[in-house]
């Protein structure tokens, strides 16, 4: 293959990048695409681009996107309030629609056009066209449709990505009678990544990575070391609930998983392929740290 001819001109140098093409080929990556990067052209076209990329290149990639700010636009244009608690939209009769619509009708398709735009094929998954996620219920009355997953369908990822196909999953699922519920993007990025054993999990934010008391950023953590900063207090907020997320996926198998910065354009190809990275790498133990990514 002629790297060149793929390779994006701001991504880490090609042979720099080279160093890293056999360690990712034939893996799993998956990609949660949310934040900042959502409202940007320029790095959602990248972001696109990474996906792209990743997958001519033999990585099987799934992308799995969240919606908060577009949900938030369309709410605030229809003049309906909401809330969160804990950092979950609360979501009634008449939120449920707007989530439902906003992210099956406007942002899943186009993601999957912009990632097809770069020569490769693209699917949109959601729980109301297959059945990838299915949930029990209401994980907590007082936030009404929204859930955890139950059960995710790793089959239907797992026969795209032999295909050499990019599924496009939206944070949705369903419970058994149909009715719609609205899922944290975070938490089935994570539980797809451990049904599908992936190799990688990138949790794409707004901000550098984790960071320690200093403000500095943190390369790399091991399980015990993020769970020590959560005690201390330094780890806080929203940065919580995605730690938690990561320290899942690396007790059900996933090698490793990384909170980068998604306002980096092509932050998903300087992970996978530079020396530096491009946020914090969380792994089980330091064994797991030693593999060639930020290594």
């Amino acid at each position: 293959m002629n790297l060149s001819a793929i390779w994006p001109k701001e991504a880490p140098p090609i042979d720099e990048a080279k160093k890293f093409l056999e360690k990712y080929k034939n893996k799993k990556i998956v990609l949660k695409y949310g934040g900042q990067v959502m409202a940007s052209l320029k790095l959602s076209k990248a972001f696109a681009e990474d996906a792209a990329v990743c997958n001519k290149i033999g990585v099987n990639t799934v992308v799995v996107h969240g919606g908060g700010p577009q949900i938030q636009q369309r709410l605030n244009q229809n003049k309906i309030e909401s809330k969160f608690i804990d950092g979950l939209r609360v979501t009634d009769n008449n939120i449920i629609g707007v989530v439902e619509d906003v992210l099956l009708n406007e942002i899943n398709p186009d993601l999957v056009k912009s990632i097809e735009k770069f020569g490769v094929n693209s699917v949109p998954v959601n729980a109301k066209n297959s059945d990838i996620i299915k949930v029990k219920g209401s994980k907590n009355s007082s936030l009404g449709f929204v859930a955890d997953p139950d059960q995710i369908n790793e089959k239907i990822i797992n026969e795209l990505l032999a295909n050499k196909k990019i599924p496009v999953i939206a944070p949705i699922g369903i419970d058994k009678t149909e009715q719609v519920y609205n899922i944290n993007a975070d938490t089935v990025a994570g539980k797809i990544s451990e049904k599908i054993k992936a190799d990688r999990l990138l949790l794409m934010t707004d901000v550098p990575g984790v960071n320690d008391k200093f403000g500095k950023l943190i390369e790399k953590l091991t399980i015990s070391e993020a769970n020590n900063l959560i005690s201390s207090g330094v780890i806080t907020g929203g940065m919580i609930p995605k730690i938690l997320t990561c320290i899942s996926c690396l007790k059900e198998g996933v090698s490793g998983v990384v909170i980068i910065d998604g306002r980096r354009p092509h932050a998903v190809l300087y992970e996978l392929f530079s020396e530096a990275g491009a946020g914090t790498l969380i792994a089980v133990s330091y064994t797991h740290l030693t593999l060639p990514t930020k290594a």
